[in-house]
């Protein structure tokens, strides 16, 4: 009978489980983050806007002045004269509020300058009224309306302190010594301080903008723009925010403070999809700019074509971060993103600590932001230099990354339906062809060391990845190698599924809601340290059941054999191990390959002892052993190629499959051992006279071609012979002989010195080889033979 038949609930069980692990992708939390009206990208025919020095042809000021020659006293002389006759000409013909010139911008081409002063747009301010304050709108997941472009352009202040709506080669610019010289401050009352949408070529030049509930600065759907020499902080959520844009460029920016990112390039416009690492060009340029402080330096959801260079993200909780995991953003997956010559450093901030106290449960203008409070909007693991979620054939090339407490790079694969797609076909369209090399991890510019965490973390899905040769750490332990030129890869994998373990963490990580202040437990990214984290927690649950299942085995079955004992310590150290190897300082090390091969030399020579007795499950702690080993080898020494599933997955489940084995094997009795008679004078003789195990216990004479079917046929002094010899179940021992066609058909016919032949001797010895008794069959009284009678003895005394 079967194990399946002996167990009917044993497959409902493993049902069960595999309908829980597919509940736990589809329960994934709904993503959320910007959420914008439908857009599509700008048919790429603009051009990235250049400076122009030439007179402005719109002046905004206040009318203190005495405290605007206050603020330009330290001005050096130049800048000063300029100001103070700027200002001559804004007190005649000038405007008071920002908006006001933007709404007098009537070609294009126009220059906008901002005098030094506080602009905080008191008419802006205002709740909306009448129409504006009963538009009709879908509801963000954050609770703010997504208008459209039209009732943006009827309501501009339902949401933007600032809009600059369909205005074309627009420059703005704050007439300062530097930036923080011109601020213009949103006073947590509206979602942007300034909103620039379908405004192709605008130009944003040193000033501050500040306190808002969403986005500082915000550029949409523009094929054409410049954030130059600007300062964003202290938001809900981005300081810079440009989306769906082309033809955009970075340069020398500042953030700070931010509940997501300081810079976010969302949905760069897609130019590069279906090509290789070599592009024409990019769609977004960022040079020169420092983002600290903030949630994560720089995001980008749909963050294509973007080339990100000779910047500093520093002290955030996250250095930078690309992703293809929020529905809504055109463009996704992301792809072709550069990293160049980025110094990615310090970013181990703790602000989930923020989300956990309350702070961030009160109105932003309560939470003190200004004081160093930052509010995380997203789950990330923090303590990381750059984190790809999702990206395909991103390019980290010559950046410094060091000082994580993490990890400097991290990858993650993001299934599509997270982002809303459901095709099976897209499932597994992200982590792909990402290369990190000739990256300069754990030192800074000077050659000291500042080692991260460890370098590379990564699930191991995707095809194409490949890092720089001698990360220090990594899990896995072995990575694929980049070449010398783009695209070069050795020992690539081919994964359509991460490993088990880590994608049960991230799916437990991500499982994170500030509004609800939800911190998912287990998670190390919020603060689970030992025993809570899940890793651990699964990594005690499993040695806990092989530890149970293991020493019942090993006390049933196996502590008879040297072998046996030898490979159960083996097991048990290796369990230390695997427990050991999922804190977080041991993770990246050799341990988890080192408690792997533990355990498939536990498995190996378990199976070894168990051949004789249990050929079945023998066979199948072999199979298990084998797979162990090569998930050592798979994870330490070279990713197994062309392999849809980690080992990790097949010896996981051949693993349940093992334990339950296992304790039916443990459960089922094992053959008694019968006693020994008491030694005498007869001989043992024919061809199988030895095949049996218990054949020459007894001095008898046995002889005939299956004198040792049975496996107690000779434990007596005489020989057995005759047709029906062995029908007794227990024949008393004699000292004659027992033969004839019968002579096996009693199990246990032979205890003295008989000899026991016949059909079903064979038959108890596999029974007894299994472990099992064989059943012993009534004998009926008219089969009993004499002792003393001729068929009894074979005629023979």
């Amino acid at each position: 009978m079967s194990w399946t038949r002996r167990f009917p609930a044993v497959p409902a069980a493993l049902l069960a489980a595999l309908l829980a692990l597919l509940s736990l992708f589809a329960a994934a939390p709904e993503a959320r983050a910007h959420e914008e009206r439908p857009v599509t990208f700008p048919d790429g025919s603009g051009s990235v806007p250049e400076y122009r020095k030439a007179d402005p042809d719109l002046i905004v000021c206040k009318t203190d002045r005495p405290a605007f020659e206050r603020r330009i006293s330290a001005f050096p002389e130049e800048l000063r004269t300029r100001n103070l006759a700027l200002y001559e000409r804004c007190e005649k013909s000038g405007f008071r509020h920002i908006q006001e010139a933007v709404d007098a911008v009537d070609r294009p081409g126009m220059n906008i300058a901002i005098l030094p002063g506080l602009y905080e747009e008191e008419p802006s301010l205002p709740t909306p009224t009448g129409e504006c304050a009963a538009l009709e709108a879908p509801d963000s997941a954050l609770g703010y309306q997504i208008l459209s472009y039209e009732q943006q352009a009827q309501c501009r202040h339902n949401q933007n302190l600032v809009a600059v709506l369909g205005k074309k080669d627009l420059q703005i610019e704050g007439t300062g010594a530097s930036r923080l010289d011109v601020v213009i401050d949103a006073k947590y009352q509206k979602l942007n301080a300034i909103r620039a949408d379908k405004s192709d070529g605008v130009y944003f030049r040193n000033f501050t903008a500040q306190r808002t509930t969403f986005n500082s600065l915000y550029v949409l759907a523009a094929d054409g723009f410049v954030i130059d020499d600007v300062l964003t902080r202290w938001n809900d959520e981005y300081g810079f925010l440009t989306f769906a844009s082309d033809h955009g460029l970075y340069k020398n920016c500042e953030s700070y403070g931010n509940g997501d990112s300081g810079i976010y390039p969302g949905s760069a416009s897609d130019i590069n999809d279906g090509r290789g690492y070599d592009v024409p060009r990019y769609s977004i340029e960022i040079t020169g700019c420092r983002s600290h402080h903030n949630m994560v330096g720089y995001s980008g959801t749909a963050g294509d074509s973007v080339w990100v260079h000779d910047n500093e993200f520093d002290h955030n909780m996250g250095g930078a971060s690309m992703d293809s995991a929020f529905p809504g953003h055109p463009g996704l997956p992301q792809n072709h993103a550069k990293f160049q010559r980025n110094l990615i450093h310090d970013n181990n901030q703790d602000y989930y600590r923020h989300v956990a106290d309350g702070t961030c449960a009160k109105p932003p203008i309560e939470r003190g932001y200004e004081r160093g409070v930052v509010c995380p909007q997203i789950s990330m693991p923090p303590g990381t230099g750059i984190i790809t979620a999702g990206g395909n054939w991103n390019l980290y090339e010559d950046n410094w990354v060091y000082g994580h407490e993490r990890a400097g790079f991290f990858l993650s694969a993001v299934p599509a339906f997270i982002r809303g797609e459901d095709a099976w076909s897209k499932q597994t369209d992200t982590s792909h062809h990402n290369r990190y090399a000739g990256n300069v991890l754990g030192k800074d510019r000077s050659g000291a060391s500042r080692p991260n965490g460890m370098d590379v973390w990564w699930d191991g899905q995707g095809s194409g990845n490949c890092w720089q040769d001698g990360p220090d750490g990594s899990t896995p332990g072995a990575v694929p190698r980049c070449g010398e030129r783009r695209g070069a890869v050795s020992g690539a994998s081919a994964r359509l599924v991460g490993e088990p373990v880590k994608l049960v963490q991230l799916l437990v990580c991500a499982d994170y809601n500030v509004q609800a202040r939800k911190l998912p437990a287990g998670c190390d990214w919020y603060g689970a340290r030992g025993p809570e984290r899940v890793e651990t927690q699964l990594a005690l649950a499993v040695a806990a059941v092989l530890l149970l299942v293991g020493g019942v085995l090993w006390w049933r079955r196996l502590r008879g054999s040297r072998l046996g004992t030898a490979a159960t310590l083996a097991g048990l150290a290796g369990l230390a191990l695997d427990v050991a190897g999922s804190t977080m300082p041991l993770t990246a090390t050799f341990v988890p390959a080192l408690a792997l091969l533990m355990l498939g030399l536990w498995w190996a020579g378990a199976g070894l002892v168990l051949r004789p007795t249990r050929p079945w499950l023998a066979r199948l702690t072999l199979l298990l052993a084998g797979l162990t080993l090569l998930d050592a080898f798979d994870k330490a020494v070279l990713m197994i190629p062309w392999t849809p599933l980690s080992p990790a997955w097949v010896r996981s489940l051949v693993a349940v499959v093992w334990i339950l084995w296992a304790v039916v094997a443990s459960a089922r009795p094992a053959a008694t051992p019968r006693p020994a008679a008491a030694p005498s004078s007869g001989a043992t003789s024919g061809p199988d006279a030895a095949c049996g195990p218990d054949v020459t216990r007894g001095s008898g004479a046995t002889s005939g071609p299956a004198a040792a079917r049975g496996p107690d046929a000779a434990r007596g002094s005489g020989a057995t012979s005759g047709p029906d010899a062995a029908t007794r179940p227990d024949a008393a021992p004699s000292s004659g002989a027992t033969s004839g066609p019968d002579a096996a058909r009693g199990p246990d016919a032979a205890r003295g010195s008989d000899v026991a032949t016949g059909p079903d001797a064979a038959t108890r010895e596999a029974a007894t080889r299994e472990g099992d008794d064989p059943p012993v069959p009534p004998v009926p009284a008219d089969r009993a033979p004499d002792p003393q009678s001729p068929k009894a003895t074979g005629g023979q005394t």
